[in-house]
């Protein structure tokens, strides 16, 4: 499937960096529902209890949407990210400075140290556009956590029950500014999501490149690189996670011997 670039995009050790300074920019505001502490704060408490006495790690830290709140528990935290105008908005707020940020691809990028916690929120696995990737992330992961250390991703379950034969295309937001679709094409597991805006008389345009993951895949993907199932919930709260569930809070352990 070819899919339109994204504007802003840059390409960063051969890997296409879809959150530049355009989408940095107003990637707060955009998300801002992501950000309400209703949404933060039941995962900075499950990552809190998790980190314990140490520390955290987060792959595609962003703008520090978890990781500042996180930091502020006073637990340690790391993180690495693609995009270096996402991380100098980081920097840019109160208490960013003290966190470290390697620029790179989360999948295969290491910082020094060793970790309690390691955690991808947000649906950002998807961001890795191969399965190749997204096993080596795991890979990744695994590599920093200390033994009994865990692997925490959140993300969402595909929509496939939503496409009826021969459609490809769901919509996720319709409003008067913006449209909002998912291509999905089921052959490669590859989706992307385009998103156009109009405000004050302008239009935009942009769409980003996903690949989408099932539970049981990401199971196989952690056994791969020596982790092992620990809890699986639909929410941060702790709800069960159902037939019925449309994402998951998945954690995965690294065995103590």
């Amino acid at each position: 499937m070819t899919c339109a670039p994204a504007i802003g995009s840059v390409t960063v050790a051969g890997v296409e960096d879809y959150f530049g300074e355009t989408v940095a920019a107003r990637y707060d505001e955009s998300s801002a529902e992501m950000f309400a502490p209703e949404a933060v704060n039941p995962a900075v408490d499950v990552l809190a209890g998790l980190a314990g006495d140490g520390r955290a790690l987060e792959l595609g830290i962003g703008t520090g949407r978890i990781a500042l709140p996180l930091a502020g528990r006073g637990v340690p935290v790391s993180g690495i990210d693609l995009s270096s105008a996402m991380a100098a908005r980081l920097r840019a707020k109160p208490g960013g400075d003290g966190i470290e940020v390697a620029i790179g691809d989360f999948a295969t990028t290491r910082v020094e140290g060793t970790f309690s916690v390691a955690y991808l929120v947000y649906n950002t696995i998807g961001n890795l556009t191969t399965q190749d990737a997204q096993v080596e992330c795991f890979r990744n992961a695994a590599a920093h956590l200390a033994p009994g250390g865990c692997f925490v991703i959140e993300v969402g379950v595909p929509d496939l029950r939503k496409l009826p034969p021969g459609q490809t295309v769901v919509p996720f937001d319709l409003s008067p500014t913006h449209w909002g679709f998912d291509l999905y094409d089921v052959a490669t597991q590859s989706m992307s999501s385009y998103h156009a805006r109009v405000a004050d008389g302008r239009g935009e345009f942009r769409a980003i490149p996903f690949r989408y993951v099932w539970p049981a895949e990401l199971d196989l993907m952690a056994r791969l690189a020596g982790l092992r199932l620990r809890s699986r919930w639909e929410s941060w709260d702790g709800k069960p996670f159902t037939h019925e569930s449309e994402q998951h809070i998945s954690v995965w352990e690294k065995p103590l011997g």
